[in-house]
């Protein structure tokens, strides 16, 4: 039982949040960002009313007898103070610092400022006993003998105008976003059900098929993003189709091949039973039955080894191999068979153990591989006591092109360069003989080495001779390099 179990994914819920996720993540953004514009929105009206009333008191800062004046008339004074919300403060500094109007403890510009121009008007944040004030401040030049310091003149205000403008400007931005929040949320919701309407339609169409309905789904009525995996699924079909007529292709000629033995059985057997059956008839009837026996069960082993070697299959467990010390010992398993035969059997290749002999393989499929190939080539090889027919085994190391061989050569009649693909096909047996098999080794073979990202050839051991003999050969490459590469090595 596991312990953290992981739920199964939701398609719709995972697009779900990836699209609602920076939504909601930027609306507080949002918000910040709307803060901070009205902020400034609302101070620039202000801001200019500030800048208009330093000018107008600027222009009230006179040269009367040599001296520096400062005259506001009581109604601009009552003007300055006619202000419900806020509070607005002014003073006029004259050119050796001395206060010629209005409040005294109103701060002054920063000492480390550039400094200024002729007219020029400049805003500041400050602080005027404990509350944040809007400053509004210039320097007035009066063209007066021994005078070179100009004149300060500050407006300063509160900022609760400015604060009751901005809240009014958020919440008439903010305010519809509420609404408009869990609108989109519900558009996008809508949005994507519709948009995976078709996997639901897909969905289905497969639950509608019947069983053996293995026919290709219709990639045209599908997004184009589902298309590939439609044509995944089409492929798969395919080859389930091919794999399901190749099983009863297989089951039928694997009947009919068996068929054959029982029926020899069957028959040698009732006349075994006959009353007026003799000693040597029973006995010659008991032989025949022991030799359909050997047949049908060497049937099924072989049926059995090709069953194996096609459900292999990716989880075969591969793991260093020996094939020197592999093909040696098929080879001395078949000594006892060569020998009743007549048949020469041998070795040709380096000892087990030497370099450039192994391979990441299954031990046991390999060694039915190889006892395959020696199991054909002993069939099929004409061999007498006067006239043994030969049969060698070799492995051919190759560590330059990441190579290594198995070539098992007989000297028997060959096969037609026609029929060296069809050999490979279960239960086919080569023309004009009379050889007692299933025509299931060298399909075996085959699927072994495929299994092992091998490739498998036939040729003529000697071409222009009689017999020819036959060569069949196996490349098993080591590396990542290309199979072309490696014929053009040589091998």
């Amino acid at each position: 039982m596991k312990i953290f179990q992981r739920e199964q994914r939701s398609l719709f819920g995972e697009i779900l949040d990836w699209m609602l996720t920076p939504l909601l993540l930027l609306w507080p953004v949002s918000l910040a960002l709307t803060w901070l514009v009205a902020q400034s929105i609302a101070g620039k009206p202000f801001d200019r009313a500030l800048e208009y009333n330093v000018q107008a008191l600027a222009q009230l800062v006179t040269v009367q007898n040599r001296r520096v004046a400062f005259n506001l008339p009581q109604s601009a004074r009552e003007l300055l103070r006619a202000d419900e919300s806020d509070l607005v403060y002014y003073q006029v500094m004259g050119p050796q610092g001395e206060l010629l109007g209005g409040e005294r403890d109103l701060p002054h510009p920063p000492d480390d400022e550039a400094p200024p121009q002729a007219g020029e008007v400049r805003l500041r944040n400050d602080e005027m006993r404990g509350v944040d004030v809007r400053v509004a401040y210039t320097w007035v030049r009066l063209e007066l003998p021994g005078v070179p310091q100009p004149c300060l003149v500050q407006v300063a205000e509160t900022r609760e105008k400015r604060s009751v403008l901005a809240t009014e400007i958020i919440k008439g931005v903010m305010l519809p976003q509420f609404v408009i929040l869990p609108l989109a949320v519900l558009l996008v919701w809508l949005a994507l059900v519709r948009g995976i309407k078709p996997l639901s339609q897909l969905e289905e169409r497969i639950r509608a098929r019947k069983p053996d309905d293995l026919s290709p789904l219709d990639d045209k009525a599908v997004p184009l993003e589902v298309a590939p995996l439609v044509s995944s699924v089409n492929d798969l079909l395919t080859r389930l189709k091919d794999s399901i007529a190749t099983q009863k292709r297989f089951l039928a000629d694997a009947a009919h091949q068996l068929k054959t033995p029982l029926a020899g059985l069957r028959m040698q057997a009732d006349l075994a039973q006959r009353e007026a059956t003799n000693a040597d008839e029973l006995k010659q009837s008991l032989q025949q039955i022991g030799r359909a026996s050997v047949r049908a069960t060497h049937t099924v082993n072989q049926l059995l080894s090709l069953a194996r070697a096609e459900s292999s299959g990716q989880a075969m467990a591969m793991q260093p191999c020996d094939l020197a010390r592999i093909t040696r010992q098929a080879v001395h398993d078949s000594v006892p068979r060569t020998m009743r035969a007549h048949v020469d059997l041998g070795y040709d290749g380096p000892e087990p153990g030497e370099a450039g002999v192994q391979l990441e393989g299954n031990p046991t499929l390999l060694m039915e591989l190889v006892r395959n190939l020696l199991d054909n080539a002993i069939s099929y090889t004409p061999s007498s006591a006067q006239a043994p027919g030969i049969i060698t085994a070799r492995v051919l190391p190759d560590p330059f092109g990441r190579v290594l061989v198995l070539q098992v050569e007989d000297s028997g009649p060959g096969i037609p360069e026609a029929e060296r693909e069809l050999v490979f096909q279960p239960f086919y047996r080569a023309l004009g003989t009379d050889v007692d098999g299933s025509g299931l080794g060298l399909p075996i073979v085959r699927e072994i080495a495929r299994q092992h990202h091998a490739e498998i050839t036939v040729e003529d051991a000697r071409p222009g001779h009689s017999p020819p003999g036959t060569l069949v050969t196996v490349r098993f490459h080591l590396g990542d390099r290309p199979a072309s590469a490696a014929a053009q090595a040589g091998l």
